[in-house]
């Protein structure tokens, strides 16, 4: 039994129950005594690493209890207390920071990066930013779905560095979204002290600048963050909007453990050790006589006993066996795809009419369907491809966005983990790199990781021969057919495009749906009236022929369509892959097989585009059916320029055709 002195921290009991300070000091307890195993088993080489929240815990439990279980929490590495106040059994989350089955994540990620649906918590990424805008995606949904609830999202004061910071408060404030944001500062990110992190007093004050209500409070102080949480939270429910709260307090140990704090001054770190918030609660509630020595060594004795049991079992569980297939399986979650077969009525269509008449019946398919994007709601979209969509829809599922494409991005992921299908509309393709890291490490790994899928498609206007320079122009879709977990669509036909974009919204896999710019209003076809899908990862057998297999896919599937009629003599297979991921290689494989000869044609320069790949496997799987070395054709090794004698250079359109001409002499 620890000696009892008088409490450092001013402690207001207010109208509380003892059976609710009681149960702040188990919670905060709990926690605690996990953490001193931890490290000792740290030590031991037992874990692999931690990172430790001793002397933080009062706002991780303060902040759990005073929301509703049903309320989602996203928290960091160091809130232990969200994941232990929610009742995760300790089994688990043992399992979980050794990597067996019975955690969360199958061994494929560690310690804090999961989510669980069970519990209403979704885990951070190492990228810390990204799950502030998905807690403004959760938050949507609970206006959406009209539920009352609220969001609580963690950073540390290092996180408020970061672009998603600004950016979800940002979009939170200008859509009033029922959120909010814990920033726990703790002095220090890694060893870098908040002097050398923001030029502000106190950053509570950011919150202003966004037009958000801001507190500041005690954040070793348990009574003061549950009250006040559990009050901003009631009253957010019936008033939704975001609310801001930096949270005074200290890290007491390294970031991680192998990091230590040898930065930090003695004296400060002392100041600290005597305002923690476990001990000074303790003598509080001793001087209160609300606690006594034989409730405090039960309680001990109570979690002590859970977590060696815990850990009994998780040490006996078996390891994570290695297995290639359900690795594999589990990249992407399962889609049952459904046919819907298109009517027999038609009517000519553009490819933007097609994408945009396939958009308005997915919004009449799918109830609850979002799209977001700049300019898309009163205006239309930079292309008209939303015209009308506002009346037909209303605001709530028609979103403008701020020009915030990161936080949107993760906006979406957050109403796909509340059940919530959405479009999002780069307003060229070329702006996805401001979004790229929630694309690709978050909506890209979540099923893998903790089997939580992004159902979100992102609409991409790409493509050049519109002479729209180096950052409208760009065709790169070689950035995500590279990221397992990414679907990657690009039609060249109307008919196509209005199929495929209903299968990729009915997908429950992250999509990458690109639109080529040049074809929105030159390419007419005649298309069904009605909804239908066509399925991914078949490719289209445009032409057939004997003597080479041309293989392509957006504009350069019409740049191949033109050489063939200017040369009616080349017998060719002419194959439109429609999806690069997935890839119909056997499509490719068979045609290639028949006719000894491939030329890969695509728009993007050349180093490490798709065509590499497809080439690789032709030489890895077709070898002893060719008759000559395989073809790519690409642009230049260029930015794209504008004006058009420099952009007919740069592109691979008018190199086509000698090198096909080329390849069939060989």
């Amino acid at each position: 039994m620890p000696t009892i002195t008088k409490s450092n921290i001013d402690y207001d009991k207010r109208n509380l129950s003892d059976k609710v300070l009681l149960k702040l000091y188990y919670n905060m307890l709990k926690p605690r005594l996990i953490e001193e195993k931890m490290l000792i088993l740290l030590r031991q080489g037992k874990i692999s690493k931690w990172f430790s929240g001793i002397g933080q815990e009062a706002i991780s439990v303060g902040v759990t209890m005073a929301l509703k279980p049903s309320e989602y929490i996203l928290p960091m590495h160091r809130n232990l207390g969200v994941f232990t106040t929610r009742d995760i059994p300790l089994h688990r989350l043992f399992c979980q920071w050794q990597g067996k089955t019975s955690g969360f994540t199958n061994g494929r990620d560690r310690s804090f990066h999961f989510g669980t649906q069970e519990f209403n918590i979704v885990g951070m990424i190492s990228h810390l930013g990204p799950q502030l805008g998905v807690a403004d995606g959760i938050a949507l949904a609970n206006l959406l779905k009209k539920n009352g609830q609220v969001t609580a999202v963690f950073t540390g004061e290092g996180g408020t560095s970061e672009g998603d910071f600004h950016e979800a408060l940002n979009v939170a404030s200008v859509w009033q979204l029922p959120v909010i944001f814990c920033i726990e500062n703790n002095g220090y990110g890694l060893s870098t002290p908040t002097k050398e992190q923001y030029n502000c007093k106190h950053l509570a004050d950011r919150g202003k600048g966004y037009g958000i209500e801001s507190f500041i409070l005690d954040g070793n102080n348990v009574i003061e963050t549950y009250t006040k949480v559990k009050k901003l939270a009631e009253s957010i429910r019936k008033r939704p909007r975001p609310i801001l709260i930096e949270f005074k307090t200290f890290r007491r140990r390294g970031h991680e453990e192998a990091s230590g704090t040898k930065y930090v001054p003695e004296a400060l770190m002392q100041e600290w050790e005597a305002k923690d918030p476990i001990e000074n609660f303790r003598s509080y509630l001793f001087s209160r006589k609300i606690l006594n020595q034989e409730i405090d060594e039960q309680y001990t004795a109570e979690i002590k006993a859970d977590i060696n049991t815990s850990l009994e079992s998780a040490y006996a569980e078996e390891d994570v066996v290695a297995d290639e297939t359900k690795e594999l399986s589990d990249v992407y979650k399962y889609f049952d795809y459904k046919e819907f077969t298109p009517n027999k009525e038609i009517k000519e269509l553009r490819l933007i009419d097609a994408i945009s008449e396939g958009l308005k019946q997915s919004m009449q398919k799918h109830k609850d369907l979002v799209i977001m994007g700049q300019d898309i709601a009163e205006y239309g979209g930079v292309f008209k491809m939303t015209e009308g969509f506002l009346e037909a829809f209303g605001k709530d599922r028609v979103r403008n966005t701020p020009i915030c494409e990161s936080a949107i991005i993760e906006t979406a992921m957050g109403l796909s983990i509340s059940g919530i299908k959405s479009v999002v509309e780069m307003q060229f393709a070329d702006f996805a790199t401001s979004g790229f890291n929630p694309i690709v490490n978050y909506l890209a790994k979540s099923h893998y990781r903790w089997g939580q899928e992004a159902d979100v498609v992102i609409r991409m206007p790409c493509g050049a021969g519109v002479a729209a320079g180096p950052f409208h122009s760009q065709t790169n879709e070689a950035w995500f057919t590279k990221t397992p977990g990414l679907k990657v669509v690009y039609p060249a036909f109307p008919y196509d495009a209005k199929g495929l974009l209903a299968t990729s919204i009915n997908d429950p896999n992250p999509v990458l749906f690109f639109e080529h710019k040049a074809l929105y209003r030159s390419i007419r076809q005649e298309v069904p009236t009605d909804y239908f899908t066509i399925p991914f990862g078949k490719a289209a057998l445009l032409k057939e022929g004997e003597a080479i297999t041309i293989i392509t896919y957006g504009a350069g599937v019409h740049w191949a369509l033109n050489t063939l009629e200017n040369n009616s003599d080349i017998s060719a297979d002419l194959i439109d892959l429609r999806t690069l991921q997935p890839l119909d290689k056997e499509a490719i494989f068979n045609s290639v097989k028949k006719t000894g000869k491939a030329i890969i044609l695509q728009e993007d320069s050349m180093f490490g585009g798709i065509a590499s790949d497809i080439s690789a496997l032709l030489m890895e799987e077709c070898f002893e059916y060719l008759d000559a070395p395989v073809k790519r054709v690409a642009s230049m090794e260029t930015p794209i320029p504008f004006i058009g004698q420099l952009e007919d250079q740069y592109l691979s359109r008018d190199k086509f055709e000698a090198d096909l001409i080329k390849l069939l002499a060989y």
